[in-house]
């Protein structure tokens, strides 16, 4: 079988809803999630998010494309609810009698993990229903402005019951393909180096460092360098705190205005030269929107994946 999986938005100006949490960082999560279930089963994934677009028009249009394109059997877009932080539950959207038919079963897995069953619905107006030439269903996982949703939900129970919606099964063992960065145990010399260099944090002469797996001076310059930087210890030392500020800034979170993001908003106010606080707000914001310009981005104040991409690659 050949799934079109598409994690909705995450391409700005296609930007996701806010809540307790942000759709744009559980819809990734849970879609790389279901990708690497769906592959370890024997499936063929087509990606159908595109890494940019002008609109949220083209965002949405590209996506539709891909998956003409590529033919997929079945294309099923995930996404997050929000509303007026009491409204709670699951609901799927198909536009077709086959839709309903594959929408159904995945319905009634997700709700078998707790949440309020709020039925299958007519997605005639949604755009990627109505644009994509293969059965295809829009998914509403659950509420990101409902504690009780949040509480419920897991995106591994999540996408352990998509999959198993659309296949009838899950892999039989953890799928260790899908990696979130932030959770990387990772440690080594070598890779503590490959991600300063990534980062364009520079040792104690402004240079690059040589990723040779041995800890030296440079190194250690480096890591001092970083730890100022994102508001840890200095100590040279690589520990917990200092991996988990490496790992949290590679996972490549999505940041907006008035976000107090801590390490990650340390660093992109470092890379970008404006006071180093921690907390995004007016002046990170107006900086952030002249560096987007500078390089070809839309200037939405976001930091999202395209903006990433120019950043830290």
């Amino acid at each position: 079988m050949k799934f079109g999986i598409d994690s909705g938005h995450n391409c700005p100006p296609d930007t996701g809803a806010r809540g307790i949490k942000f759709e744009d960082n559980l819809t990734l999560d849970v879609s790389n999630r279901v990708i690497a279930k769906l592959r370890a089963l024997g499936n063929e994934v087509v990606v159908c998010k595109p890494s940019s677009a002008s609109t949220v028009r083209d965002s949405l249009s590209k996506r539709c494309s891909t998956a003409n394109a590529s033919r997929v059997d079945i294309y099923v877009s995930i996404h997050f609810n929000a509303f007026n932080g009491q409204a709670n539950g699951t609901e799927v959207f198909a536009t077709s009698e086959n839709g309903r038919k594959i929408a159904k079963p995945v319905l009634d897995e997700i709700i078998k993990l707790g949440f309020f069953n709020r039925g299958i619905k007519s997605g005639s107006h949604l755009f990627v229903l109505k644009n994509t030439d293969m059965p295809a269903i829009l998914i509403e996982c659950c509420f990101i402005d409902s504690q009780k949703d949040m509480n419920l939900f897991n995106p591994e129970a999540m996408a352990n019951a998509i999959v198993k919606g659309l296949t009838g099964k899950v892999p039989s063992v953890p799928v260790n393909s899908v990696q979130d960065e932030e959770d990387n145990v990772d440690a080594t010399i070598l890779r503590l180096q490959k991600s300063l260099n990534r980062l364009k944090i520079t040792d104690r002469n402004g240079k690059v460092l040589v990723e040779d797996g041995f800890t030296g001076a440079n190194t250690k310059s480096a890591v001092e360098k970083f730890q100022t930087i994102v508001g840890v210890q200095p100590t040279g030392i690589a520990d917990e705190a200092t991996w988990n500020a490496i790992n949290l800034i590679l996972a490549k979170r999505i940041l907006r205005p008035n976000h107090a993001g801590g390490a990650v908003v340390r660093y992109l106010q470092y890379r970008l030269g404006v006071e180093n606080d921690g907390i995004y707000g007016p002046q990170t914001e107006v900086t952030v929107k002249n560096f987007q310009k500078q390089n070809g981005l839309d200037a939405d104040g976001i930091i999202g994946p395209a903006s990433w991409q120019k950043l830290i690659g």
